[in-house]
C-alpha cells in the first residue's frame, strides 16, 4: 500500500484544528507560507476587503481546511497567536556549520530550559511536544487570556525562543529536506507557568513625568516603586526568587531610563536583596539583574537618548 503524503498532510492538519489549534498552508516541503503576499493580493475571496495575512487566515475549519490541502501536499503551520498559544522552541547547537557558533560543549536549547525550571523550582512541563527537524523539540504552551505574549529569540535563554503572536511553527506531520516533525506526546497544551510568564509579560509602560509645579511626583512615584520592588525581591519565597528578580529589575529599569533612579542604587539595592537568602551564586543574581535592566533600559528609553 503506497504512502500518500497529501492524505498524511491533511491528517495533521485536521487533528490540530481540532485542538482549538489556527492552521494554514506551507509550501511542500518547506517552513515558508504557501498564502499569495500582499503585492500578489487578486483583492478577491478572503481578501475581497483588502489583504489578509497567513494569521489572519489561518483556520480551524474543516472544510476550509479539506479545500485547501486537496490543492497539493502542504505542510502545516500552527499560527500561534490566534491558537492561544505560546510554544518554545529548543534549538540545537550549530556545529561546525557555515553559520554556526556551537562547539561541542555547547549545551542545547532542551538542557537550557530545564536547568531554568530547576532553578525555579518546578520541572520541565508535562505539555505536547514535537519533536523538529533539527533534533530540537517544541513545547506547546497555552498562554493565558488577557495577556499578549510575543515571539522572542534568546530572551530566556540561548537556544531557547518562544512563538506566540505574530509568530508560527511548523506542526506534527510535516516534512522538510532536514527531516520530520514528530508528535512525541499526545497531551494538553499546559498552562505557560507563572515564573516563564514573568519574564515574557510585557514591561509596564513607562509613567511620562508630569510637567509644571507636578513634576517632582515623579520621583516620589519611583521611590516608592522602588522600595517595593525591592521589597518583593527580598521576601521572595524559594523557587520564587529568581523570576522576582528578574520582574523587579525590568520595572524599576523605566526609573533608570527616565532618570527618576540610578543604575549604581537599584543595582546594589537588587543585588542585596537577592543575597540575603540567596539559593543561586551572587554571579547569577548580577547577571540576571545586569540582562534586566539592560532589556528595560533599552525599551524604555525616549528614542536618541543613550541607554
Amino acid at each position: 500500500m503506497t504512502h500518500d503524503p497529501r492524505s498524511a498532510l491533511l491528517r495533521a492538519a485536521l487533528d490540530a484544528a481540532a485542538r482549538g489549534w489556527h492552521v494554514f498552508p506551507l509550501r511542500p516541503g518547506t517552513k515558508r507560507p504557501a498564502l499569495h503576499g500582499e503585492a500578489a493580493c487578486p483583492g478577491t475571496g478572503p481578501c475581497a476587503a483588502g489583504h489578509r495575512k497567513w494569521e489572519q487566515r489561518a483556520t480551524t475549519d474543516p472544510d476550509r481546511i479539506r479545500a485547501a490541502w486537496s490543492r497539493a501536499p502542504y505542510n502545516v503551520g500552527i499560527a500561534t497567536g490566534p491558537s492561544g498559544l505560546l510554544v518554545v522552541d529548543l534549538d540545537m547547537p550549530k556545529l561546525n556549520g557555515k553559520n554556526g557558533k556551537g562547539s561541542s560543549d555547547t549545551p542545547c536549547g532542551a538542557t537550557t530550559f530545564g536547568a531554568l525550571c530547576e532553578r525555579a523550582g518546578h520541572r520541565v512541563p508535562d505539555t505536547y511536544r514535537v519533536r523538529t527537524a533539527s533534533g530540537g523539540s517544541h513545547l506547546y504552551l497555552a498562554a493565558p487570556l488577557g495577556v499578549r505574549l510575543t515571539n522572542t529569540a534568546g530572551t530566556i535563554g540561548p537556544l531557547v525562543d518562544t512563538r506566540a503572536a505574530g509568530g508560527y511553527v511548523v506542526a506534527a506531520g510535516s516534512t522538510t529536506p532536514a527531516g520530520p516533525y514528530e508528535a512525541l506526546s499526545d497531551s494538553v497544551a499546559a498552562p505557560v507557568p507563572e515564573w516563564l510568564l514573568s519574564i515574557l509579560e510585557p514591561a509596564p509602560k513607562p509613567v511620562r513625568a508630569p510637567s509644571g509645579p507636578v513634576a517632582g511626583q515623579s520621583g516620589r512615584y519611583a521611590d516608592v516603586a522602588f522600595a517595593n520592588e525591592v521589597h518583593s525581591v527580598a521576601t521572595a519565597a524559594d523557587g520564587t526568587r529568581n523570576a522576582t528578580l528578574l520582574r523587579a529589575a525590568r520595572a524599576l529599569g523605566r526609573f533608570i531610563a527616565s532618570g527618576d533612579l540610578t543604575r549604581v542604587r537599584v543595582e546594589e539595592a537588587l543585588r542585596g536583596a537577592a543575597g540575603g537568602n540567596a539559593t543561586e551564586s551572587q554571579r547569577y543574581y548580577d547577571d540576571v539583574i545586569r540582562r534586566a535592566l539592560d532589556w528595560s533600559i533599552t525599551h524604555n528609553s525616549p528614542r536618541g537618548r543613550a541607554a
